[in-house]
């Protein structure tokens, strides 16, 4: 990094560090109930977007050579059509939440009492879209093919009106930038300086071309990128939408360049590193808003898309650090030797920010799913670790999270949590009143099934309110099949509308029925009775029970096939449950394991558990092994995980392997990661860190605050986060030789 870059990053940090306020919520309600409240709802809300946008402030900073910024997660920058604004009472009839909790409330009116207590409105983003419509045709080509499929769609109004909104954000969008265009020039008019004059009116020429036309090299291609990225982010400001696939619709610019001789690699890694900056100061505080590039992976026919700018954005982060956006590394099982090192330099350097998928594992899961084949290869995660094809799918692809050992807790404890005297399930039987295990599972079984159905309940009604009040047009416009359908991404337009959801705790309750299996119905050890009373008191009382429970073969040893496959009968179940759900618009709820902040927050309020877990303690971080259960060491563990049938989980397995940092060298955290990719793993992530300095520096925050963690899914500053994540944190198995 040169000398301008870093003072550059510098001065972007101190800005970041400053408060901002964004006028988009304040001009955002008076277009929608004073300058177009007049209009049919769709037009009246795609006006209202491109009035924000357009009236959004432009900044041009020193040192820069890219135009373009929006701070967001900052005050007034919210999505009002989500949530409403506090400042103004009238959005409560135009927004997603508002409705949803109507519908809600109408659609259970006459349900079972307990059903109350499950389902939520499906949260929107950790979405990608296909930004390459725009870098190849400009936005003037999109508005021609917009033109053009309004005639050919004429006789469908709904149709027709989704072309006529798509076009008034996309117009909006030119304004903001025809802005930026008329301040560059008149900076440089005031400009003392001629090198900073030629660089001013240098980006005005750029903004000028891109993006309204198609972009010719690597400099518009960046800036297009740039322009594109933070508007539709300001439509959608919900962390977890991310640029996704950066180097696969960057790189032929590049190579053109490099070709021609217009563009050195220095001159390239200027400009990425400039973009990677910029994208940070948005959003530099707000750790767990997560934006991720992917980098790797395989093209549409089958070859390696590991290319040049793909170890440049890779470097470039462990260079500066950056908590944004999040990098993500694609690795096939044939990549480039190089690739796979870099991937274990990365996990070792960037401070606890690294995330790796096994990317021909996720692949078959997409396939498996019903993914066409050349989509399923351009797969991407736009945010934490979810995955979905990049510019085809629905922004309801982390929609939810759900705690499966709450469900055991249920079946155990007739119906009611432990220490609670409230009805959460019509079961009346008890962990004592269970002839079998076969009976016991069965009972599991059937609770599992009645709250997922009433969670895909929600669901379908969020989705109908998304369609609704959250149409989102500038991101639909570079969604498949939007355009060609005529439809906005939640309203049939995504080529895959899928949901996507995560089950938590899930080899918590493959231990812990294999615990009950073992102890109470094969052995005999203890009845049932007696071990729901030692759950009741959280084991205080039955230490000599607590320690037999505990010392049970684990999930993560490596040596019980019989609790494998137990764990495995779980996911199976769970994800079958979700993947046979038909939403209304033809898609299925796709499953995500993953554990993220749910480990902590569902572990607080489950109770003991019969694989000896106490109360309130952490749950396991997505199919990783609990902790304390990998006692065979990385690689056993390793087999554990991957013998699962995590072809069934399209939407990536996530599991987290801490390594004890005097162990962390390329030469082991390589083979480690190689062994994790070639036995079909999905998503690879952990901290690689002292726990005598975790604990120093939850002693002292003040002299570690920029200290940062994986927590699960996005990093952060270790002494930002509650006491008990960093509890869990310290707490984690730190793998070992």
């Amino acid at each position: 990094m040169n000398s301008r870059l870093a003072d550059y990053r510098d001065q972007a940090v101190a800005r970041a560090r400053m408060p901002h306020e964004s006028p988009k919520e304040r001009n955002w309600t008076r277009a929608l109930f004073e300058h177009y409240a007049d209009m049919p709802l769709a037009e009246r809300q795609a006006c209202s977007m491109a009035y924000a946008l357009a009236n959004e402030p432009v900044y041009v900073f020193p040192l820069e050579r890219l135009a373009g910024q929006i701070y967001q997660a900052c005050q007034g920058a919210d999505s009002p059509e989500l949530s409403g604004s506090s400042a103004d009472l009238r959005w409560a009839e135009f927004t997603v939440c508002d409705n949803y909790r109507v519908a809600v409330d109408h659609a259970f009116t006459d349900s079972d009492p307990t059903d109350r207590h499950f389902g939520n409105m499906a949260g929107p983003g950790h979405v990608t879209w296909d930004f390459g419509k725009m870098l190849h045709l400009g936005v003037e080509g999109m508005l021609s093919e917009i033109a053009q499929r309004h005639i050919d769609h004429e006789a469908d109004a709904k149709a027709v009106e989704f072309y006529d909104c798509a076009s008034i954000v996309l117009e909006g969008f030119m304004v903001w930038v025809k802005r930026h265009v008329e301040t560059l020039r008149a900076m440089a008019a005031d400009e003392s300086d001629d090198l900073r004059r030629a660089e001013l009116l240098d980006m005005a020429a750029v903004c000028g071309r891109v993006p309204a036309k198609p972009a010719s090299t690597f400099r518009e291609a960046v800036q297009s990128f740039l322009l594109q990225h933070l508007a539709v982010m300001f439509e959608n400001p919900f962390g977890g939408n991310g640029p996704g696939r950066l180097d696969w619709y960057l790189w032929p610019y590049l190579e053109a360049d490099l070709e021609a001789g217009r563009m050195s690699m220095d001159e390239a890694r200027e400009l990425v590193t400039e973009l990677m900056i910029k994208l940070d100061e948005r959003i530099h505080d707000a750790d767990g808003w997560v934006e991720a590039v992917m980098v790797g992976g395989r093209n549409p026919d089958g070859s390696i898309a590991v290319n040049p700018l793909s170890y440049m954005i890779v470097e470039a982060m462990i260079e500066l650090k950056n908590t944004h956006p999040s990098v993500y590394m694609r690795v096939p099982d044939d990549s480039p030797k190089p690739f796979l090192d870099l991937a274990a330099r990365y996990m070792i350097e960037s401070e606890n920010r690294g995330q790796v998928y096994g990317d021909d594992a996720i692949i078959r899961a997409l396939v498996e799913d019903g993914t066409e084949i050349e989509d399923a290869r351009h797969w991407a995660a736009g945010g934490c670790m979810e995955v979905g094809v990049q510019g085809a799918s629905g922004d309801l692809l982390f929609a939810f999270a759900f705690n499966v050992a709450q469900t055991l807790e249920l079946v155990l404890n007739g119906g009611k949590r432990l220490g609670s005297e409230i009805a959460m399930a019509p079961i009346t039987k008890t962990l004592g009143d269970y002839a079998s295990f076969d009976e016991l599972y069965d009972a599991f079984l059937s609770e599992l099934n009645r709250e997922v159905a009433i969670l895909m309940r929600h669901l379908d009604i969020s989705l109908g309110c998304y369609a609704k009040y959250r149409p989102a047009f500038l991101l639909s416009t570079m969604v498949n099949d939007c355009l060609s359908k005529g439809r906005a991404i939640n309203d049939g337009g995504a080529r895959y509308p899928h949901y996507g959801g995560s089950g938590v705790g899930i080899p918590n309750v493959g231990d812990s029925l294999y615990a009950i299996k073992r102890a109470v119905f094969d052995d005999q050890k203890y009845t049932g009775a007696e071990m729901l009373a030692a759950l009741q008191a959280n084991y205080q009382g039955f230490s000599e029970m607590h320690t037999c429970l505990r010392n049970l073969p684990k999930y993560g040893c490596g040596s019980n096939e019989e609790v494998v496959r137990l764990v495995d009968r779980v996911l199976l179940d769970f994800t079958h449950n979700l993947k046979n759900h038909v939403n209304p618009e033809g898609g299925h709820c796709r499953p995500i394991i993953l554990g993220f902040v749910w480990v902590v927050s569902f572990g607080l309020e489950t109770g003991a558990m019969a694989d000896g877990r106490t109360a309130g303690a952490p749950l396991a971080h997505g199919l990783s092994p609990q902790c304390g259960s990998a006692t065979n060491g990385i690689t056993a563990s390793i087999g554990d995980a991957t013998s699962l049938s995590l072809n069934e989980i399209a939407g990536g397995a996530s599991m987290m392997w801490d390594i004890d940092h005097t162990w962390a060298k390329p030469n082991i955290v390589r083979p480690v990661l190689e062994t994790y990719i070639n036995e079909g793993g999905h998503i690879f992530q952990g901290n690689i860190m002292s726990v005598d300095r975790l604990i120093e520096a939850q002693k002292h925050p003040d002299a570690h605050r920029d200290l940062m963690v994986r927590v699960g899914g996005y990093s952060a500053r270790f002494c930002t986060l509650s006491k008990e994540s960093q509890d869990e944190i310290i707490s984690r198995r730190k793998y070992s030789g």
